[in-house]
Protein backbone atom coordinates (compact mmCIF):
# COMPACT_ATOMS: atom_id res chain seq x y z
CA UNK A 1 0.00 0.00 0.00
CA UNK A 2 1.00 3.68 -1.17
CA UNK A 3 2.24 5.81 1.80
CA UNK A 4 0.04 8.53 0.85
CA UNK A 5 -3.52 5.83 1.00
CA UNK A 6 -1.60 4.55 4.30
CA UNK A 7 -1.63 8.40 5.81
CA UNK A 8 -4.82 8.86 4.22
CA UNK A 9 -6.45 5.74 5.84
CA UNK A 10 -5.24 6.57 9.28
CA UNK A 11 -6.10 10.58 9.23
CA UNK A 12 -9.15 9.55 8.00
CA UNK A 13 -9.76 6.86 10.90
CA UNK A 14 -9.01 10.23 13.10
CA UNK A 15 -11.47 12.32 11.81
CA UNK A 16 -14.12 9.79 12.77
CA UNK A 17 -12.71 9.36 16.03
CA UNK A 18 -14.55 11.72 18.12
CA UNK A 19 -12.07 11.99 20.79
CA UNK A 20 -9.16 12.92 18.61
CA UNK A 21 -11.62 15.58 16.66
CA UNK A 22 -12.56 17.14 19.94
CA UNK A 23 -9.10 17.57 21.33
CA UNK A 24 -8.42 20.71 20.24
CA UNK A 25 -11.41 22.50 21.67
CA UNK A 26 -9.59 21.94 24.98
CA UNK A 27 -6.65 23.80 24.15
CA UNK A 28 -8.65 26.42 22.54
CA UNK A 29 -11.33 26.76 25.64
CA UNK A 30 -7.93 26.79 27.82
CA UNK A 31 -6.59 30.01 26.05
CA UNK A 32 -4.34 27.80 23.85
CA UNK A 33 -5.46 28.29 20.84
CA UNK A 34 -2.01 30.15 19.49
CA UNK A 35 -0.16 26.50 19.88
CA UNK A 36 -2.34 26.24 15.76
CA UNK A 37 -1.49 29.79 14.76
CA UNK A 38 -4.20 30.87 12.15
CA UNK A 39 -4.06 27.70 9.49
CA UNK A 40 -7.00 26.77 12.22
CA UNK A 41 -9.43 28.45 13.84
CA UNK A 42 -12.44 27.36 16.56
CA UNK A 43 -15.58 27.87 15.24
CA UNK A 44 -18.45 27.92 18.14
CA UNK A 45 -21.88 27.77 16.48
CA UNK A 46 -25.57 27.28 18.64
CA UNK A 47 -27.48 23.83 17.96
CA UNK A 48 -30.11 24.12 15.51
CA UNK A 49 -32.04 21.28 17.93
CA UNK A 50 -30.89 22.45 21.06
CA UNK A 51 -30.00 25.57 21.27
CA UNK A 52 -26.73 24.97 22.84
CA UNK A 53 -22.77 26.18 22.30
CA UNK A 54 -21.29 23.85 19.79
CA UNK A 55 -17.59 23.75 18.97
CA UNK A 56 -15.62 22.39 16.05
CA UNK A 57 -12.27 23.26 14.91
CA UNK A 58 -11.42 23.82 11.04
CA UNK A 59 -8.99 24.35 8.53
CA UNK A 60 -8.47 28.23 7.43
CA UNK A 61 -8.64 28.17 3.78
CA UNK A 62 -8.53 31.88 2.89
CA UNK A 63 -8.50 35.49 4.41
CA UNK A 64 -9.94 37.58 1.24
CA UNK A 65 -9.77 40.59 3.93
CA UNK A 66 -8.93 41.25 7.34
CA UNK A 67 -12.22 40.84 8.32
CA UNK A 68 -13.10 37.77 6.62
CA UNK A 69 -12.22 34.10 7.00
CA UNK A 70 -13.13 31.14 4.32
CA UNK A 71 -13.64 28.12 5.94
CA UNK A 72 -14.50 24.48 4.12
CA UNK A 73 -16.65 21.79 5.10
CA UNK A 74 -15.07 18.47 4.61
CA UNK A 75 -17.62 16.45 5.30
CA UNK A 76 -20.18 18.63 2.72
CA UNK A 77 -23.55 20.23 3.90
CA UNK A 78 -24.28 17.31 6.19
CA UNK A 79 -21.91 18.49 8.79
CA UNK A 80 -23.19 19.14 11.91
CA UNK A 81 -21.64 22.57 12.02
CA UNK A 82 -22.77 23.29 8.56
CA UNK A 83 -26.48 22.98 9.33
CA UNK A 84 -26.31 24.68 12.51
CA UNK A 85 -24.68 27.62 10.95
CA UNK A 86 -27.81 27.56 8.17
CA UNK A 87 -29.96 27.84 10.63
CA UNK A 88 -27.98 30.48 12.70
CA UNK A 89 -25.77 32.28 11.54
CA UNK A 90 -24.03 34.15 13.99
CA UNK A 91 -20.78 32.29 15.64
CA UNK A 92 -17.95 32.92 17.57
CA UNK A 93 -14.35 32.56 16.35
CA UNK A 94 -11.67 31.72 18.27
CA UNK A 95 -8.69 31.99 16.26
CA UNK A 96 -4.76 32.38 17.40
CA UNK A 97 -4.61 34.31 20.33
CA UNK A 98 -7.93 35.65 19.44
CA UNK A 99 -10.91 34.31 21.23
CA UNK A 100 -14.75 34.88 20.91
CA UNK A 101 -15.17 37.02 17.66
CA UNK A 102 -18.45 37.82 16.90
CA UNK A 103 -19.00 36.57 13.14
CA UNK A 104 -21.74 36.06 10.83
CA UNK A 105 -21.20 32.27 8.76
CA UNK A 106 -22.39 32.63 5.33
CA UNK A 107 -22.58 29.77 3.19
CA UNK A 108 -20.93 30.37 -0.21
CA UNK A 109 -22.16 29.80 -3.32
CA UNK A 110 -21.08 26.40 -5.49
CA UNK A 111 -18.62 28.83 -8.39
CA UNK A 112 -17.81 31.32 -4.96
CA UNK A 113 -16.48 27.69 -3.37
CA UNK A 114 -14.62 26.11 -6.40
CA UNK A 115 -12.84 29.63 -6.65
CA UNK A 116 -11.71 30.09 -3.14
CA UNK A 117 -10.90 26.16 -3.32
CA UNK A 118 -8.63 26.71 -6.57
CA UNK A 119 -6.77 29.39 -4.49
CA UNK A 120 -5.92 26.72 -1.41
CA UNK A 121 -4.68 24.30 -4.12
CA UNK A 122 -2.44 26.75 -5.76
CA UNK A 123 -0.94 27.64 -2.53
CA UNK A 124 -1.30 24.64 -0.97
CA UNK A 125 -0.64 21.58 -3.07
CA UNK A 126 0.85 19.13 -0.62
CA UNK A 127 -1.82 20.09 1.97
CA UNK A 128 -4.34 19.54 -0.86
CA UNK A 129 -3.25 16.60 -1.61
CA UNK A 130 -3.65 15.21 1.51
CA UNK A 131 -6.33 16.65 2.65
CA UNK A 132 -8.63 15.67 -0.52
CA UNK A 133 -6.46 12.20 0.25
CA UNK A 134 -8.24 11.99 3.62
CA UNK A 135 -12.12 13.25 2.94
CA UNK A 136 -12.13 10.67 0.47
CA UNK A 137 -11.08 8.07 2.23
CA UNK A 138 -13.33 9.09 5.54
CA UNK A 139 -16.49 10.01 3.12
CA UNK A 140 -16.24 7.29 -0.19
CA UNK A 141 -16.75 9.50 -2.35
CA UNK A 142 -14.55 11.77 -4.82
CA UNK A 143 -14.01 15.29 -3.96
CA UNK A 144 -14.36 17.90 -6.95
CA UNK A 145 -15.67 20.67 -4.80
CA UNK A 146 -16.42 21.27 -1.28
CA UNK A 147 -18.56 23.47 0.32
CA UNK A 148 -17.16 26.24 1.80
CA UNK A 149 -18.28 28.92 4.42
CA UNK A 150 -17.31 33.03 4.41
CA UNK A 151 -16.57 34.18 7.77
CA UNK A 152 -17.50 38.02 8.38
CA UNK A 153 -15.66 39.21 11.89
CA UNK A 154 -17.38 42.07 13.90
CA UNK A 155 -15.60 45.40 14.47
CA UNK A 156 -13.76 44.71 18.09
Amino acid sequence: MPLTRTVAKISARALRTRGLVRAPIALYRSGLGFLFGTRMLMLQHTGRRSGAERFVVLEVVDRPAPDQIVIVSGFGTRAQWYRNIEADPRVRVWIGARRRIPATATPMSTEESATALGHYIDHHPVAWKRLRATIEQATGRPVDTLPMVRLRLSPS
